[in-house]
């Protein structure tokens, strides 16, 4: 498991105010579990592992995967064709679980799923993706930002594998009893270039496993 560590102190001007925190720090430190078994599992397994339930006095802060970077395509020569692509890589799930009472701080612990390809100009059959969690007080600013290596091989003959991830130790303080996680959002998303986040943001998409052609979104709607 990895853990990103949240440390704020909270200010509530008014009830009707949404709070804003005044420092935050990530510490990346903690329980990352090397058993080998687990870990083959997590590399080649394609289900996402379920969270722990935990019980909580109010809503948990809304988790999704950034629009412009939930998905990572690489291309090689600067053209956006099938024949050009090289790694590849989409966030297909995002859930979290959350845990506060009193005026205890919000504990949250986030389970993704992502979905990696490599293509036709993928050098090797190994790299890195590098993917990133970040606590935001509801669309207004960042609170913390923390970035994590994502290190995959693809076996033999494969050009597709899932991996599932869990973040946890993410503790957002509150001023007061009254401020729910609701304040609060926990996005996530790749580490991408301009060109990337533009791709993205324009809809257009392969499949992780590289599709003969580039097609927009249903409707030219943006998914997160």
């Amino acid at each position: 498991m990895r853990r990103l560590l949240l440390a704020a102190a909270a200010f509530v001007m008014a009830a009707s105010t949404v709070p804003t925190l005044a420092h935050a720090q990530i510490d990346p430190g903690g329980d990352q579990q090397d058993d080998s078994a687990k870990k083959k599992k997590d590399d080649w397994g394609d289900k996402q592992a379920p969270l722990p339930a935990l019980r909580n006095a109010g809503p948990c802060p809304f988790a999704k995967s950034l629009y412009d970077a939930a998905r990572y395509v690489e291309f090689k020569g600067g053209q956006e064709a099938s024949a050009a692509v090289g790694y590849t890589g989409e966030i297909q799930g995002v859930a979290a679980s959350c845990a506060y009472k009193s005026d205890e701080p919000i504990r949250v612990s986030v389970n993704l799923l992502f979905e990696l390809g490599r293509g036709p100009q993928a050098e090797g059959s190994s790299t890195t993706y590098h993917y990133w969690v970040a606590v935001t007080d509801r669309n207004r600013e960042v609170l913390a930002k923390q970035s994590f290596d994502l290190p995959i091989s693809f076996p033999a003959g494969k050009d597709r594998v899932y991996k599932s991830e869990t973040v946890g130790g993410i503790v957002i303080p509150r001023a007061t009893a009254t401020v729910s996680g609701a304040n609060f959002e926990v996005l996530v998303g790749f580490d991408v270039t301009p060109e990337m986040a533009e791709f993205n943001r324009e809809g257009k998409r392969f499949r992780p496993n590289v599709a003969p052609t580039v097609a927009a979104s249903e409707d030219g709607a943006k998914r997160q």
